[in-house]
């Protein structure tokens, strides 16, 4: 199915998309129906990785569908993803396309394109939509060559998560060996109703470092943003070296590690 429609809240029709990932093998569905002995054995969504959606770039992900029957693998009539709380907001993903491939006389993997444009989101629901962020599902209807069809809900989850920003500045540079370094930045998440990013207040960032010639950043200390996901502490400045931040994300927001910003001593 392409070019599907749908009207939301301002009156506008829009197509969008999205959903992401997480799991994996499906034997059997949390509800099913249909006739025959086709059935779906196993689902990956976006290669097991999770759909990062942020406020302009669209974004398209694989949804694979391995699909089983003795007469051999006719295809996909329906595939969909959507929100599984209790907001309307979460039905935004778009199937665009469709490729099946047949692995042997009995099975094939058809895998169906969804697409996420984040200017359509807004206009897919009359509540918030970022608050369809977090855990989505997959729904599958397929046929065999013999007519035998299955529909498939909850055949898979995984996670829609809000793209985020990270920044990093340290202060003063060059800095005295064993004199107080300040080390700011900011955390940000994409806002799918304004099409902007906004802070991100409360979260618990590491400060990291990394000496110079070293391969590796270690965690420091934590800090928890503050308004408009503003971040800011002291540490010693013992050696020269990068110092970086490192959100881990949440069920709703991406993780995000900053640039480094290397710093020299005098």
């Amino acid at each position: 199915m392409k070019n599907r429609t749908r009207q939301g809240r301002s009156g506008k029709w829009a197509v969008a998309g999205g959903a992401a990932i997480l799991v994996l093998v499906t034997t059997t569905s949390a509800h099913a129906e249909g006739e025959g002995d086709v059935r779906v054995t196993k689902t990956v969504v976006n290669g097991g990785n999770n759909v990062i959606v942020g406020t302009s770039k669209t974004v398209k992900y694989p949804v694979a569908i391995t699909i089983k029957d003795d007469s051999g693998v006719k295809g996909l009539s329906h595939a969909s993803t959507f929100y599984t709380g209790s907001t309307s907001g979460g039905n935004f993903a778009e199937w665009t396309d469709t490729d099946c491939v047949k692995k042997s006389s009995t099975t094939s993997v058809c895998t169906a394109t969804m697409t996420i444009v984040p200017a359509w989101i807004a206009d897919s629901s009359d509540s918030d939509s970022n608050k369809a962020a977090g855990v989505w599902q997959v729904n599958a209807t397929v046929k065999a060559n013999d007519g035998d069809y299955w529909i498939s809900d909850d055949i898979a989850r995984y996670k829609v998560k809000r793209a985020s920003k990270l920044t990093t500045n340290a202060t003063p540079e060059p800095v005295a060996k064993g004199a107080s370094l300040t080390v700011t930045g900011k955390l940000t998440r994409a806002n799918w109703e304004s099409l902007e990013y906004h802070g991100y207040t409360g979260q618990t960032v590491k400060l990291q470092f990394r000496p110079a010639g070293a391969a590796h950043y270690s965690t420091v200390k934590t800090v928890t943003t503050g308004d408009h996901g503003k971040l800011s502490t002291k540490v010693t400045a013992t050696s020269a070296g990068s110092w970086r931040w490192y959100f881990p994300g949440t069920t709703t927001t991406a993780r995000v590690v900053s640039a480094g910003d290397a710093v020299a001593l005098k």
